[in-house]
């Protein structure tokens, strides 16, 4: 039957009569295998691709629906034999399935012919149905990709959602609604609620012509009620089907991943989601695949690969949840997963920045989600490899990002206020390397919101540090400044311990860098040689070390190259010695720039060199761009306009990749 309204999908049929043109084999179909949840347009395309090739060959086509003989979910291979063999004018049927095939074989050999397949659900079921024709074609419409057909497999096509544009031309033919055209933003409104499923746009163009005088606004209140509660016409009861059929973990997992909004999955992270175990949580998601209602290629080719729910299939997952699943039973998985999460943070906060001042306690390993794998620099053969081990667990940072703030979020909303502020502390590692991130101010200042919550001094102390940082970098000095005296005002509640005293030093700190923001050097040196004097005493190595570099760079402002100079050596070298790899690039970029304020260019260049190395190893762009500013400025005082232009050029390039061009 021909398909009323059939938009888009060029570049699939292109992919098949492509394919189909180059196709050599003399006794094997090409076969195409075009897969995705139900409501794709699946069999649309396929029915399309059918006509297309009979209108221009005249080659029969044969077509068979699996599920009008499938019994208790499995299509018995006799009955589609028998089914094509009469479409074929088999005048009578062998008796035996053996029989069957080696008639088949005898009627469709060598002959050019179309052969769809619709609604396959394994491998098995096609390949008594392959013709030994190089000259016939074979559509497979099934869920999910069929491993199992490799052999027999020419294509895989898996069907993404529709385009935006595509998804509105659809609807507008559909509809054929002046109301659509009269008001552009809604009709993209209802575009967006069907995600570019075709199923849905359907059912959107069916309500349209059902309610000629509902206006759009209403109409689209409506039509996402409707979705959200009872699903999209004609496909909920299949998707519902799939679900059925799903291993109890796959359909756990599924709910799951539907009931955590704003994360994408790796296969640690959705193992931890599930808490039964890499293994099992390896075959939940290959079921899912299997289904259609994952596409895990992402997590297959790419080492860092991510998959998630497509967005016409997480209210189908949630309606699920609210029929299927046992009491607590979300709400538990997302605490072990928030708490794996702090606790790889932990960990690559330990292997990218060594031990530095913490005031959360070190969660311990979870039981059904196991460690994701980050080498431990302490272990390593040689001083190379633990390098390596730093940089990948700064990497890791960068990569979780998201999860990491969306676990913040997810900790506030479930009332988790330890795990909340606990968070923050591995997000402030990323920041420091990424400090322009949009997300990262709201994210310190709900931390710091379930920090006073709990009541815990250094909790406070150290969530309003983090606080004040983050907006004086976004120019909010003033909003910064009274932060920071809530920081000081819980100091003075903090103990004797070293970590309380390492406390009251960072707010020293952070109020001496907060007066460098606002140009006032010379009391910054003072909160500085402040902050310094309380870690000598207890003494801590790592925060003398910083605070060392932090008096260079103020008599560097206050415009004394050469006690910069020195004083930044002196922070250079500790910060090597302490194998502290992010402060050794910071300490590096501060003494090029004190020594070509001194006019020693050669050893600035060298020093300039070194930090941008480090900048790109750990794969902070910002950080980078720093160092590309600083070797235009020594390109410049040299005489090499040139090469002063290519780093700016670069320079302005990564920032505009973060969007701060």
């Amino acid at each position: 039957m021909e398909i009323a309204h059939f938009v888009d999908r060029e570049d699939e049929g292109a992919q098949i009569f492509d394919g189909l043109e180059q196709w050599a084999a003399r006794e094997r179909p090409f076969c195409v295998v075009l897969w995705g949840a139900a409501g794709l347009g699946r069999t649309e395309l396929a029915l399309k691709v059918a006509r297309t090739l009979n209108a221009r060959t005249e080659a029969p086509v044969l077509m068979a629906d699996l599920d009008r003989i499938r019994l208790r979910g499995v299509a018995d291979p006799g009955d589609a034999l028998g089914h094509m063999l009469t479409s074929l004018g088999a005048e009578a049927l062998e008796p035996d399935f053996d029989a069957r095939c080696r008639q088949y074989r005898r009627l469709t050999a060598g002959r050019r012919m179309i052969v769809l397949l619709d609604n396959v659900h394994y491998a098995s079921e096609v390949a008594p149905l392959l013709p030994p024709s190089g000259d016939a074609l074979v559509i497979v419409v099934s869920r999910g990709p069929l491993p199992d057909l490799a052999d027999g497999t020419a294509l895989e096509i898996p069907l993404p959602p529709l385009p935006e544009p595509v998804a509105l031309e659809l609807l507008g033919l559909l509809a054929r609604d002046r109301r659509l055209t009269a008001d552009p933003e809604a009709a993209r409104e209802l575009a967006q609620l069907c995600s570019g499923l075709p199923a849905a746009l359907w059912t959107a163009g069916a309500w349209l012509r059902r309610n000629p005088l509902v206006p759009l606004p209403r109409l689209l209140a409506e039509l996402a009620v409707q979705f959200r509660e009872k699903g999209i016409t004609g496909v909920e009861t299949m998707w519902d089907e799939t679900y059925a059929e799903l291993a109890p973990s796959a359909a756990l997992l599924y709910r799951l991943m539907a009931g955590t909004p704003e994360i994408s999955w790796t296969r640690d992270s959705a193992a931890a989601l599930l808490g039964r175990g890499e293994e099992a949580c390896d075959d939940a998601l290959q079921e899912l695949n299997r289904a259609g209602f994952l596409d895990i290629r992402d997590l297959v080719q790419t080492e860092d690969g991510r998959v998630g729910l497509p967005e016409w299939l997480d209210d189908h997952a949630r309606r699920r949840a609210r029929l299927d699943a046992s009491e607590g039973e979300l709400e538990a998985a997302q605490y072990r997963f928030v708490r794996w999460v702090l606790r790889q943070g932990q960990r690559a906060d330990r292997f990218a920045a060594g031990g530095r001042l913490t005031v959360a306690d070190e969660v311990l390993p979870i039981e059904g989600a196991p460690d994701t794998f980050l080498p431990d620099p302490g272990e390593a053969a040689d001083e190379e490899t633990a390098g390596e081990h730093k940089v990948r667990a700064a990497r890791w940072f960068y990569q979780e990002r998201h999860t990491l703030f969306a676990c913040v979020r997810l900790a506030c909303a479930r009332g988790w206020d330890d795990e909340a502020w606990m968070l923050s502390e591995p997000v402030w590692t990323f920041f420091l390397d990424h400090p322009h991130q949009s997300d990262v101010t709201d994210v310190f200042r709900s931390a710091n919101e379930a920090a006073v919550r709990t009541g815990n001094a250094a909790a406070i102390v150290r969530t309003c540090s983090q606080l004040a940082r983050a907006l004086w970098q976004s120019d909010r000095t003033d909003e910064a400044d009274e932060v920071l005296r809530r920081a000081a005002a819980a100091a003075r509640l903090l103990g004797a311990s070293d970590r309380d005293a390492k406390l009251r030093a960072s707010v020293a700190e952070f109020r001496g860098t907060l007066n460098g923001v606002r140009g006032d050097w010379a009391t910054a040196a003072g909160d500085f040689e402040e902050s310094r004097d309380l870690h000598r005493a207890i003494p801590n190595p790592y925060g003398e070390m910083l605070l060392t570099y932090r008096l260079g760079q103020a008599r560097a402002a206050l415009g004394e190259p050469e006690a910069a100079v020195s004083l930044l050596t002196r922070a250079h070298d500790m910060a090597r010695e302490q194998e502290r790899v992010r402060m050794t690039g910071r300490t590096a970029l501060a003494l090029g720039e004190a020594l070509r304020t001194a006019g020693r260019t050669a050893d600035a260049r060298e020093l300039l060199g070194f930090a941008l190395g480090i900048s790109r190893a750990r794969g902070s762009d910002v950080a980078a761009a720093g160092v590309l500013d600083a070797l235009a400025l020594l390109a410049d005082g040299e005489g090499r306009p040139e090469e002063a232009a290519e780093h700016r050029s670069e320079a302005e390039s990564l920032r505009r990749s973060h969007g701060l061009a």
